[in-house]
């Protein structure tokens, strides 16, 4: 009996401190058999999931949006959890060495409770070498668990913050939800078209961290945006068919930046689908919605490449990203997962941003 409960609990004690390190320490994904990070943030994200679907949908986002902070809290609690119910498996095995014996299980995790939170009551002492051992890496992994994840907390939302101060500012121009036609006209309008590659050159900086960033701690994908109708997917989609309109369908403008920041796009979205998305069926672009956009770009003084011509290049161009993109929309329920604009939308006059 001693020997099974000293293996469980050393088993234990090295799944909960693998998973800490791979999630919080190690900045880039690792494989693993198993992650009890992994499946309590997936399983937990498919039951609220489930559970909202069968509600109604107006307070979804809301609820939605406390998720990764709960699952933070949630992945702390999973982990010191796993570390008491294998330091107090351990004791257990150990108890001859403890002052006075306890005399269940019962008994030995709450003292491993004790050790592991640094509690010390002094109820029962360790009197054996082997039990002092334990006691006192039980503190210190305890200790260590809940700093690093407070650290963890800190570079979660630093993270989030620098993610969302483009988004926010993406609305000025592309709206809520953001369209690369509504984007591409208020540039226009405002007489902004030469500093296109700017924008798209700020937006590859973007690209770059949010790759790093969401590479290495993939629960930041799940936290939301706290303006209405705005997501970071949105937002990407957004830069990335601005960026193939660019390239493939409007004339005469600087192509440079927009080149690289479809490419720097396109390389984020497939590195964040290959997390684990499964492919789905994209809802694709049809045609009339592509002339409708085409007329609202020539309407605000765009020189366009002939239609017939520039269609299949801008699909093809879309295609590298459009798919994935949506998949990760859906999974993550993000708002705006037609980035050119609503087909309904597109042939709607433009409002205007508001001048200041």
């Amino acid at each position: 009996m001693e020997v099974v409960a000293f293996a469980a609990g050393a088993l234990l004690l090295v799944l909960a401190l693998w998973d800490l390190f791979e999630t919080v320490v190690v900045p880039r994904p690792t494989p693993g058999w198993f992650r009890i990070s992994r499946y309590l943030v997936r399983g937990s994200w498919r039951g609220l999931r489930a559970i909202l679907n069968a509600r109604p949908a107006r307070s979804h986002d809301t609820i939605l949006g406390l998720f990764a902070p709960a699952a933070t809290v949630a992945l702390l609690g999973a982990w010191l959890v796993t570390l008491i119910v294998g330091y107090g498996l351990i004791l257990f095995a150990l108890r001859d060495e403890l002052r006075p014996v306890p005399p269940d299980l019962g008994s030995s995790l709450y003292f491993a409770a004790s050790s592991v939170l640094t509690l010390g009551f002094g109820d029962i002492v360790a009197t054996g070498a082997a039990a002092r051992i334990v006691i006192v890496v039980a503190a210190v992994t305890g200790l260590g668990t809940v700093a690093l994840v407070v650290t963890f907390l800190f570079s979660l939302y630093g993270s989030y913050q620098r993610r969302e101060v483009r988004v926010v500012a993406l609305q000025a121009a592309a709206g809520a939800p953001p369209s690369a036609v509504a984007l591409l006209e208020n540039y226009a309008r405002l007489g902004l078209v030469g500093r296109l590659p700017e924008l798209f050159l700020d937006w590859e900086r973007w690209a770059v961290e949010v790759l790093d960033s969401h590479i290495a701690y993939p629960l930041l994908g799940f936290f939301r945006s706290s303006h209405d109708n705005l997501s970071w997917i949105s937002a990407l989609g957004t830069i990335l068919d601005a960026a193939s309109l660019m390239l493939t369908t409007i004339s005469r403008v600087p192509r440079g930046e927009a080149k690289l920041a479809k490419r720097v796009g396109t390389h984020l979205v497939e590195d964040i689908f290959n997390l684990g998305f499964r492919s789905g069926i994209p809802t694709g672009l049809d045609r009339a919605a592509f002339d409708a956009a085409c007329s609202r770009l020539e309407a605000a003084g765009y020189t366009l490449e002939a239609r017939d011509a520039a269609w299949p290049h801008f699909e093809a161009a879309r295609a590298t990203y459009a798919p994935r993109l949506e998949a990760m929309a859906r999974y993550w329920a993000t708002p705006a997962t037609s980035w050119l604009g609503d087909p309904v939308a597109l042939r709607a006059p433009l409002h205007p941003v508001d001048d200041p």
